[in-house]
């Protein structure tokens, strides 16, 4: 029986989920690389969740999304995280997390090592609650990310997301209309997509999750816009339809506005066959290949010339993929971020948790 690890998620969404969920899809991959690798993942989600061959504990029986109310959410994840973190404990050697709440229980007496999965991008309040705590290893998920604030902490290093190529499928479709796939949110671009689309001449067709903070957004700024015709909505995509729409389509439309901490969708894309037409902002210049799975633009008058082409080939994108984005390279480089974390505890057993003490002297008060 090879070490057990701990992935805690948070609890709203599924493993794998069945439609939006990046961290999740996230930690499906790790889950199954880190099986290959030899170790025991331990997968800490809601009672939705599947993966055959892995172990999946629940406190809360069924998913949550989108979320109700947001102090509703909070002292859920607090909830779900505190029962993980203490079942953990009794159980794997070491826990890594993906969500800030439990990163408070790695400071409690007798707690394996933590390892932090930053997801998201940087956050001046995150990174000063981060800071709290210099024993847990914390990694990014791009370089981009990293250097964007987090590199102060301590030991950070930035490990790519990886997919599971078995499940997608390098179509060889007429590739003779545009996607864009993601949240319908202003930060991932979706009004500049239908622009390019637009200037390019070539039918765009939207797919995403839209979030109860965002309906006014669809409504008023998007809805108008998609005519059946040279712009249509095609609602959210599981992983079927992902595999059916980006294997037939001619690029995947990226244009970002803000640092985008890595964008699964990007590989998600490629490994069907269809290159990346993306803003050169955070992760994107790591991710695609300039040239070869796709093309970094920097206006969308210049995405709607890429757009019309030439563009790289089907076979050229899934191979850029095959190369770097594998999910087992990404669970071996997993792996010995955990040992490091392992043999570092066990040199200084002076870094592991201690219990709380008090830092500051009360005065009493006369009655």
């Amino acid at each position: 029986m090879g070490m057990r690890i701990a992935l805690v998620a948070p609890p709203f969404i599924p493993v794998p989920p069945p439609r939006y969920g990046g961290t999740e899809l996230f930690l499906t991959n790790l889950a199954l690389g880190l099986k290959d690798c030899g170790l025991e993942p331990v997968i800490y989600a809601n009672g939705e969740s599947h993966l055959p061959g892995i172990e999946i504990r629940w406190l809360f029986p069924r998913g949550e999304w989108p979320l109700a109310t947001e102090p509703h959410a909070s002292l859920k994840d607090l909830n779900h995280s505190s029962w993980a973190c203490s079942d953990a404990a009794g159980s794997c050697e070491l826990i890594h997390l993906q969500n800030a709440p439990g990163l408070a229980f790695s400071r409690f007496a007798g707690m394996p090592p933590f390892v932090y999965t930053l997801h998201h991008p940087f956050d001046p309040g995150l990174a000063m609650y981060y800071a709290h705590f210099p024993e847990v290893v914390f990694n990014g998920i791009s370089a981009a990310q990293v250097k964007t604030g987090y590199a102060g902490l301590p030991r950070m290093e930035a490990i790519h997301h990886g997919l599971d190529l078995t499940q997608y499928q390098k179509g060889n479709g007429a590739r003779e209309y545009l996607v864009f796939l993601g949240r319908i949110a202003p930060i991932k671009g979706v009004e500049q997509a239908i622009d390019a689309a637009l200037l390019s001449g070539i039918p765009l067709l939207l797919a995403g999750e839209i979030q109860p903070i965002f309906q006014d957004y669809w409504e008023t700024r998007i809805r108008p816009r998609v005519d059946g015709r040279k712009i249509q909505y095609a609602g959210e995509l599981d992983l079927k339809g992902k595999n059916e729409v980006l294997g037939r389509a001619r690029a995947l439309l990226f244009p970002i506005q803000w640092e985008e901490p890595f964008g699964l969708v990007m590989i998600e894309a490629m490994a069907c066959g269809a290159p990346v037409l993306a803003f050169a902002r955070g992760s994107a210049p790591e991710v695609v290949g300039q040239g070869i799975s796709g093309w970094l633009c920097g206006t969308v008058e210049e995405m709607a010339r890429r757009a019309q082409g030439p563009l790289p080939d089907a076979a050229c994108c899934r191979r850029w993929v095959e190369e770097r984005f594998d999910y087992r390279q990404m669970a071996r480089r997993y792996a010995s971020l955990y040992a490091r974390q392992l043999a570092n505890r066990k040199s200084s057993p002076a870094n592991a948790a201690q219990p709380l003490r008090q830092t500051g002297a009360v005065t009493p008060v006369a009655a």
